[in-house]
């Protein structure tokens, strides 16, 4: 995991747009993923050897359960996104790798990849979110939970290949919903205080059910021959969920320091186009 945490931590501070732009040496073409989670948009550049080069992330609550609910909104925001991305960069961002849901309709599916392509990227590989994730982790044998604000995604692994992958409509939204009703605040009240750390310790008992629910169903799907769990996704980077999930499951339960930028970083991984993505600018 440590080395995880290292890639996560290089890729916060290449995301830090108050830093000057660094070129590395870069080896080109980049490597884009784009994220429409429920909670957040995020677009990942990596280079050919998986290190990251940029990145842009914005709160925003364009997909429900993996259903894009504000197209319009959600194609200007990854427009602008793309934009202030390629000015920091100084480079042009053709392709694009997206994930969704395991399991969602090609319906949903198809409506994501024209959000991607109508914000001017040409998409060229979409994956399951927990495959992303599993691609960032590196796991060869176990069961990758990835819990977003919308859905709970679990793909089982063996011998580095996803075996079988399913998706849940329980996630960070379902938290945010029980904070509001016990503590009788608002939803964005409640949002705020449960991506506060220091919070994390006094909401714990309220969104326990919730977390167990989650593991409840990820243990639904993962054989009995599994012995690790891998977690990722926005929703777990509520202090003490890798301590829930491992009591009620048994099992040996790993999470990243940032499991939120864990599965954006898998998305670009899985970018290989044709090596046109990002011709520097004339």
């Amino acid at each position: 995991m440590e080395r995880v945490n290292l890639l996560v931590r290089e890729m916060e501070l290449a995301m830090d747009g108050s830093r000057p732009f660094e070129d590395k040496v870069f080896k080109l073409p980049y490597k884009v993923g784009v994220d429409l989670g429920t909670s957040n948009v995020v677009i990942t550049v990596l280079d050919q050897e998986d290190r990251p080069v940029g990145g842009a992330l914005e709160k925003a609550h364009v997909v429900r359960d993996g259903i894009v609910v504000e197209y319009v909104r959600a194609v200007t925001l990854l427009q602008e996104m793309k934009k202030r991305l390629e000015r920091r960069l100084g480079t042009v961002l053709h392709e694009a790798a997206t994930a969704i849901p395991p399991g969602i309709s090609p319906g949903n599916v198809k409506v994501i990849t024209n959000v991607v392509e109508a914000a001017g990227f040409r998409l060229i590989q979409v994956i399951d979110e927990p495959e992303a994730a599993a691609k960032v982790l590196r796991v060869r044998s176990g069961a990758v939970v990835d819990i977003g604000g919308g859905t709970t995604g679990i793909s089982i692994i063996r011998n580095g290949e996803v075996a079988a992958s399913a998706d849940e409509p329980t996630g960070g939204v379902h938290m945010t919903l029980v904070i509001s009703g016990n503590l009788n605040v608002d939803f964005a009240t409640a949002e705020q205080l449960k991506h506060d750390p220091e919070q994390h310790r006094m909401l714990s008992p309220i969104v326990q059910p919730v977390i167990e629910k989650m593991a409840n169903i990820a243990m639904s799907y993962i054989p009995q021959d599994i012995e690790t769990v891998y977690l990722a996704g926005g929703s777990c980077c509520l202090q003490g969920i890798e301590k829930v999930f491992a009591k009620y499951t048994s099992l040996n339960v790993r999470k990243p320091d940032n499991p939120l930028l864990v599965t954006p970083i898998g998305i670009a991984m899985s970018a290989k186009g044709d090596g046109l993505c990002c011709p520097p600018k004339p």
